[in-house]
């Protein structure tokens, strides 16, 4: 039984675009990779990444001159990076942000098959990427899971102790919940993400719809619930499971959300907290340790790696992060420079791209993204 329903799980979990919506092909001129399909763009590039799985995945890196942090986004399903890609080039703008956005193993030209030890071997190969590649440090990481990836996403954050933040967009408890209403985790299930949220230790933004009807909202709330870390979430009024990007609330709740994070690092330098540690953990921990399967992983290893050796300065900012006063005092200062400071660093750019927001979400065709939905030839 346990491994049908996981059989199950994993068929309305994996639906890549056939065929994808783009080619990786070598520029003539100089010989750099690029998509078709796409408009050319500046500051972008086209990678392949080899995985410890032995896959090699595309992924596309977004650069912005104005930026301090970077978001790493694992997209939904049904999608690749050949749809994300003008709202990933938009994303880079609004938020004023690095991006970098990758497929899965099996999604778009990435090779291999698409399985959740697989997804979660592809987000580290980027995380890799963004740390060897373009120097980017753990705590300038946003990690942003979509429906199906807030599994890889909270896997990895999970691992990560100096991770700056976590977005979920419409993120799922776990596969098998998706499908039955179970009230325990089975040894069975993919995506155990009620059992890692618990585990993340930075701030995390939740954002749902509460008409969608493929994730329903409680798989949200009930994660926003179990977070260390609380954010004001984002419950968008009569938003489905793949038109949230159309609802004005949501770029404006997002940037909201990134300037309190850039932020958070002088509040916590103001109250005498430290984000760096006398003795750091590597944070290539989550691909130097071989992983035997999530199932093991759950079973013998409840706490959890990072939890084994708590360090004193990360008691320190879970103590300091518990105070009611910072996070009145975050949320203050976020309102403040809001009402000063409301999107004067680019006024003219910034404003255009917000006007061509909603048409460009409308015509991108993002919501053929029916991530576990039977596809007729069912189970």
């Amino acid at each position: 039984m346990g491994a049908v329903t996981s059989s199950i799980a994993a068929k309305f979990a994996f639906c890549p675009p056939n065929p994808p919506s783009y080619r990786v092909v070598a520029d003539e001129s100089s010989g750099k990779l690029k998509l078709t399909g796409v408009a050319d763009r500046e500051n972008v590039d086209v990678l392949k990444l080899a995985t410890k799985r032995g896959t090699q995945i595309v992924a596309v890196y977004m650069r912005n001159p104005t930026a301090s942090l970077t978001v790493l986004y694992s997209h939904g399903n049904a999608a690749d990076l050949g749809q994300m890609y003008d709202l990933f080039s938009e994303l880079r703008i609004l938020l004023r942000v690095n991006f970098l956005g990758y497929d899965y193993s099996g999604y778009g030209q990435s090779s291999g098959k698409p399985t959740e030890q697989n997804t979660y071997a592809d987000i580290e190969a980027a995380y890799r990427c963004l740390e060897e590649t373009y120097g980017v440090k753990e705590e300038d990481v946003i990690l942003y899971g979509q429906s199906v990836g807030s599994g890889p996403t909270l896997d990895l954050a999970s691992r990560l102790p100096r991770l700056r933040a976590v977005v979920l967009h419409s993120p799922i408890l776990s596969g098998l919940r998706v499908i039955y209403p179970v009230k325990r985790t089975y040894w069975f299930d993919i995506y155990k993400n009620i059992d890692k949220i618990p585990l993340v230790k930075c701030p995390v933004l939740v954002i749902h719809g509460t008409a969608d009807d493929v994730v329903d909202c409680s798989h949200g709330k009930q994660l926003w619930e179990r977070c260390k870390e609380k954010y004001e979430p984002l419950w968008v009024k009569g938003g489905n499971h793949c038109d949230l990007e159309t609802f004005p609330e949501y770029i404006k709740h997002l940037r909201k959300f990134i300037s309190a994070v850039e932020k958070s690092v002088h509040l916590r330098s103001d109250s005498g907290l430290s984000i760096e540690s006398d003795n750091p953990r590597c944070s290539t921990d989550c691909r130097d340790k071989p992983r035997s399967s999530t199932d093991q992983r759950e079973r013998s290893r409840p706490s959890m790696e990072l939890r084994e050796k708590p360090r004193h300065s990360i008691d320190r900012r879970e103590k300091s992060r518990a105070s009611t006063d910072r996070r009145e005092r975050l949320r203050k200062s976020v309102e403040h420079s809001e009402k000063a400071n409301n999107i004067t660093d680019q006024p003219d750019k910034a404003r255009n791209s917000i006007d061509r927001f909603g048409d460009m979400m409308r015509s991108v065709g993002l919501c053929n993204i029916d991530c576990f939905k039977p596809t007729g030839a069912g189970v």
